[in-house]
């Protein structure tokens, strides 16, 4: 029998949706105005192809490799590209050595494009630093952390730093909206209604490669007639952009301690559950709120520290998902108690004072004398025993020899510092 060749020509997947709309010049780019908007500094640069090496930071689908193949089409030097995840030094050497060759034998420039440079390990951008000092490559960085923590402080100080920014769910409208009407997207062929979209736009959460992953599955499963109901069928949650340790870990954990610092519980309450919901360490948290309850609420509301370190300790009895009313009862507490910096500012007094003053020296009166003949040798001669007057305060001379007392702790007058405040100050009075 002879076999017939096989006819059925083989299926071609098409590259995702958000690969194949990508905008290709800076007209076509939604969102980051301040950063590419008409008459900024960078696309004034781009469009008269004069860049100089820049760092383009923030949160996947923001824009940072788009704005780098823009550049790739828009400039005359020679555009090279490397990501730091599956490239190492000796990649990086050939690159910029054939830079620099470039450079110096056709006077031809050279951009060399580095994605998820912060995954780059410190020898291999200490590699890098001496190309861009020399200006044989032109370096376009991109990093989803923190540039002034994750990337070579010698590269960042050679950069122009720009910090992108989530979109906004009218950008995210705009660029699903393209991607409907665009002959590379759906060619118009899609419909869907306005809230639908708007819906899409706000689950992606600032991401615009999420949002057209989204409306690309939600063509494939539910057909090119969309409606709300079944967007919300479809995506019953928004997109979680939390990171437990990246720089979207310490944006939050700041504005939680800022708000319960403003007496916002409500505001505290709702950054403590996206960290939570994100993956953040239960522990990290309540570390964080007990040294919140001494630096600023102290003694305004000396229960702050004990309700948080009860919660704590019921906490690590329960566990999680019941583990959570302990971090809200003790977030809530915090959030309303009275605020007090009051420890703080005596701490950082009494630290100032030791490098300052002319003597720490014990007076001798102070001094404890356990071994026989010390007392002999005046240890703790003259001591005033406090308990022995009836008022329980004595007048007496604390501070070292020959230095005159000074006041590190002022009290405030709200909450419970206020009856402090009274009773320090009695107690000032009477001693010298």
């Amino acid at each position: 029998m002879m076999l017939m060749p096989n006819t059925i020509p083989e299926a071609t997947a098409a590259p995702p949706l958000a690969y194949r709309v990508r905008p290709r010049v800076l007209s076509e780019f939604v969102g980051q105005r301040e950063i590419v908007g008409e008459g900024t500094a960078l696309r004034t640069a781009i469009e008269s192809d004069a860049l100089s090496s820049v760092i383009l930071a923030g949160p996947p689908g923001t824009g940072k490799t788009t704005l780098a193949k823009i550049i790739a089409e828009t400039t005359k030097a020679q555009f090279m590209q490397l990501n730091a995840v599956t490239s190492g030094v000796a990649d990086l050497k050939a690159v910029c050595s054939e830079a620099e060759r470039m450079k110096n034998t056709f006077k031809q420039r050279t951009v060399l494009f580095i994605d998820e440079i912060h995954r780059f390990n410190r020898s291999q951008q200490d590699a890098l630093l001496p190309y861009v000092e020399r200006g044989d490559v032109i370096l376009i960085g991109a990093t989803t952390g923190n540039p002034y923590f994750d990337v070579n402080a010698a590269l960042v100080s050679r950069s122009h730093v720009y910090l992108l920014k989530p979109l906004s769910v009218d950008n995210l409208v705009t660029v699903l909206e393209h991607a409907i009407a665009d002959e590379r997207g759906y060619k118009g062929q899609v419909k869907i209604a306005p809230d639908a979209l708007k819906r899409l736009a706000t689950i992606a959460n600032g991401d615009a490669r999420i949002a057209l992953n989204a409306l690309e599955l939600a063509v494939l499963t539910a057909g090119k007639k969309l409606s709300l109901p079944e967007i919300k069928k479809l995506f019953k949650e928004r997109r979680s952009r939390y990171d437990a340790d990246q720089e979207d870990h310490y944006d939050t954990i700041s504005a939680f301690i800022k708000s319960l610092r403003g007496s916002d519980v409500d505001a505290a309450l709702l950054w403590l559950f996206k960290m939570l919901k994100g993956g953040e360490e239960p522990r990290f948290l309540f570390r964080r709120m007990a040294i919140f309850a001494s630096e600023d609420i102290g003694n305004a509301d000396p229960r702050a520290l004990q309700i948080v370190v009860s919660a704590w300790q019921a906490f690590e009895l329960v566990g999680l998902p019941e583990g959570e009313f302990f971090l809200a009862h003790a977030c809530v507490y915090l959030g309303q108690a009275p605020k007090s910096n009051a420890i703080t500012r005596a701490m950082g007094a009494a630290k100032q004072a030791i490098n300052t003053l002319p003597s720490l020296e014990v007076p001798m009166y102070l001094r404890n004398a356990p071994l026989k003949g010390m007392k002999e040798q005046g240890y703790g001669k003259g001591y005033q025993y406090p308990h022995d007057d009836n008022s329980g305060v004595v007048t007496e001379h604390y501070f070292p020899a020959g230095v005159d007392r000074k006041n590190f702790y002022e009290p405030t007058d709200r909450g419970f510092e206020k009856e402090v405040s009274v009773r320090l100050e009695n107690v000032r009075n009477m001693l010298l």
